[in-house]
């Protein structure tokens, strides 16, 4: 059992994230069985501090599960208790409301999973999906603000807005878990911003890529092991979107390979369309990853009319298609424009939502 090390005489440093991941893909698809693929599932890595202090590390993860029927919760319990005895993990305390039930598994004083579990009530009716190509009666605008994780300053700008953001957060940066636990508990989504190479083999604007980006050629190892490790300094990463990556997006078999790493942690994929030539949708849509693009970028030049002109193009493809996507970063331009102009819109039928209210 992955666990046996933790119940030995001395204390040991536990279970490594590729364990933790084993335990939290077999409780996903136990879930996935007991529902036949109709729940809504949610994972999220719990991080901490080393105990040596080099840096935030996994330490668990959080399942969220939204049942379409009330009368599976039995059986789901059952089979959750199964996996976890299967690896030597004890079930601890748990909290249950009219609509709720929470409960940790662990091993001694330690905690790698929690569960959350919401059930519909005859009050709560299950919630619909709207897919980007159906309209809906209100239009749906998700905003993504990317390339945060360096600049606390700018990340606390953009974390201050009162309305529903999805936070792009770059891995790896010495403020990326910082800011993607300030953005989770101020109820913003949270998304990994997946650095890939750009068709020159640099960045778009000019500046250094990533030390750490994918690359066409990789096998899909190496991309499962890569989006792991980038995973780790983006806690409550609950999707991901492309850094860049006018190169890596066209390349089929890279694309195929992070569909995959995708689909294992049932994450999201939003394409930020690079490139005309990308195929990272179409891998999404064969790997039954839920998926969608962006359509408009706010603020290529930042300055406050350039972004209002942009983000009418974004209100004008809502209302046109029942969806759109569209993506700026921490300007001031940009910011000072969002705070005074998203308010505005929910009064004339724009609905604010997060970027996976918009995949299908």
């Amino acid at each position: 059992m992955i666990f046996a090390l933790l119940t030995a005489g001395c204390r040991t440093p536990g279970p490594s994230p590729d364990e933790l991941r084993e335990v939290t893909q077999e409780m996903v698809a136990a879930a996935q069985a007991i529902t036949s693929r109709k729940s809504e599932i949610t994972v999220r890595p719990v991080m901490g501090q080393a105990a040596d202090g080099s840096g935030p590390v996994r330490e668990g993860d959080h399942i969220l599960i939204v049942l379409d029927q009330a009368n599976e919760l039995h059986a789901l319990q059952k089979a959750l208790d199964a996996v976890a005895r299967n690896h030597g993990l004890t079930r601890f305390g748990g909290s249950a409301s009219n609509d709720a039930f929470e409960f940790d598994y662990g091993i001694d004083a330690r905690h790698t999973h929690s569960i959350q579990i919401a059930v519909p009530t005859n009050a709560t009716p299950p919630k619909q999906v709207t897919a980007p190509h159906t309209a809906a009666a209100t239009s749906l605008l998700a905003v993504i603000i990317d390339d945060l994780g360096y600049d606390g300053a700018a990340a606390d700008a953009v974390l201050a807005l009162r309305f529903p953001l999805t936070v792009a957060v770059l891995p790896n940066h010495p403020l990326s878990t910082e800011i993607a636990e300030k953005a989770h508990q101020r109820g913003h989504q949270v998304i990994l911003h997946l650095p890939m190479e750009s068709e020159s083999g640099h960045h778009e604007s000019g500046a250094k890529p990533e030390i750490v980006e994918l690359r066409p050629g990789m096998k899909g190892s190496e991309v499962d092991a890569i989006v792991a490790k980038m995973l780790e300094t983006v806690p409550y990463a609950s999707g991901v979107n492309n850094h860049q990556g006018s190169r890596a997006t066209a390349n089929a078999p890279l694309m195929d390979a992070l569909m995959h790493a995708l689909a294992a942690r049932h994450l999201f994929f939003i394409d930020s369309r690079t490139t005309a030539a990308t195929v990272a949708y179409d891998a999404a849509e064969r790997d039954g990853v839920h998926a969608a693009w962006r359509k408009v970028f706010l603020d290529d030049v930042a300055t406050r009319p350039a972004v209002l002109k942009q983000l009418a193009l974004a209100v004008r493809d809502a209302r046109k298609q029942g969806w759109a996507i569209a993506i700026g970063h921490p300007h001031p331009a940009t910011i000072a424009t969002l705070a005074e102009n998203l308010p505005r819109l929910e009064t004339q039928g724009i609905r604010l939502v997060f970027a996976s209210d918009v995949t299908h």
